[in-house]
């Protein structure tokens, strides 16, 4: 797809012009190939995680993060990603591996946290075996460092299986502590055609409200303009969350349903001034331990960052 402003499904048009923004979504689709350019190449192969937006039996989708020894995702010639994670080296407790021995779309997000720099790939898996799988490339592009709060990784030990996990339906406990203290999450959405996506948000830690126990609101601030993720949730409210912890290396998994609420209220002007926000409803989450044992330098918060709102009261 060389051309997005003709392949801009409904979903994304409609938000486009209800954000008054589809001019820029036109001028920014110049990005958008159905290949990885050369200089993202280089940046895909030396990554030590990737993000993962995937969808299970029910059709709900889920954020995940992967992590590996470079090269463990890479591309030899920008059509095709190859994900090396073999059999013996995966969490079964992430729907991720399941999800994609049965539904092949799959969305990638590659971000480099301590540089700020990320490369976004949407496609489909044609290859999912032992060694890692395959994924054909239908949508790639750069997104811009807004919002991404540094760190480092300056440890990451060697995987150990199994992990500990748990589930549940409300946010209680430490689940409620690590949504509370979050600055950075990472979403999953799907189109019917399209296939699934997975992209980024960050803010001040704490930009994500619990309005209650099993709703979440996370202000939006302007962007690319091509509204990937509110287009999906326009025609299909399903998504998913993923919320690293990266003090406690755990890994907090949401799905649900979404909705985007437009025109709201912000005095303290925590939207950046767009007024949007991102209403999350959870069905069920997973917190799990990481595979392997991470340890985070945090460096510094985006300069971009809107402030940061008193919690909401429920």
């Amino acid at each position: 797809m060389s051309d997005k402003t003709s392949s801009f499904h409904s979903g994304e048009r409609d938000v486009q012009h209800s954000a008054g923004e589809a001019s820029i979504a036109d001028r920014n689709a110049v990005m958008v190939s159905d290949t990885v350019i050369g200089g993202a190449r280089p940046f895909i192969a030396k990554q030590f995680m990737a993000v993962f937006g995937s969808i299970d039996d029910d059709g709900r989708p889920w954020a995940s993060l992967v992590f590996g020894k470079p090269g463990f995702v890479s591309t030899a010639d920008g059509s095709a990603i190859s994900v090396n994670v073999a059999r013996e080296e995966r969490d079964q407790a992430d729907p991720l591996w399941r999800n994609i021995a049965r539904n092949r779309d799959v969305g990638m997000l590659f971000i480099e946290l301590g540089s700020r720099r990320r490369y976004r790939v949407n496609g489909r898996i044609e290859r999912f075996d032992a060694d890692g799988a395959e994924v054909a490339i239908r949508e790639a592009y750069p997104n811009c460092p807004r919002y991404i709060q540094r760190r480092q990784l300056r440890v990451m030990g060697e995987p150990s299986l199994p992990v500990q996990a748990a589930r549940g339906t409300v946010l209680r406990g430490m689940v409620e502590e690590i949504v509370r203290r979050a600055d950075t999450l990472f979403v999953a959405s799907r189109h019917a055609e399209t296939g699934a996506d997975a992209s980024h948000r960050g803010g001040g830690a704490g930009f994500v409200h619990i309005v209650d126990e099993t709703t979440l609101r996370i202000p939006d601030f302007n962007g690319n303009s091509l509204f990937n993720t509110f287009g999906n949730v326009r025609l299909d409210p399903r998504a998913g969350l993923c919320i690293p912890d990266f003090a406690s290396g755990r890994m907090l998994q949401l799905t649900g349903t979404a909705s985007v609420l437009w025109n709201q209220d912000d005095p303290g002007n925590e939207t950046g001034g767009t007024g949007r926000y991102l209403q999350f409803k959870v069905d069920e989450w997973i917190l799990r331990d990481t595979l392997q044992p991470l340890e985070w330098e945090y460096l510094d918060a985006s300069p971009f960052n809107p402030p940061v709102a008193p919690s909401i009261t429920p």
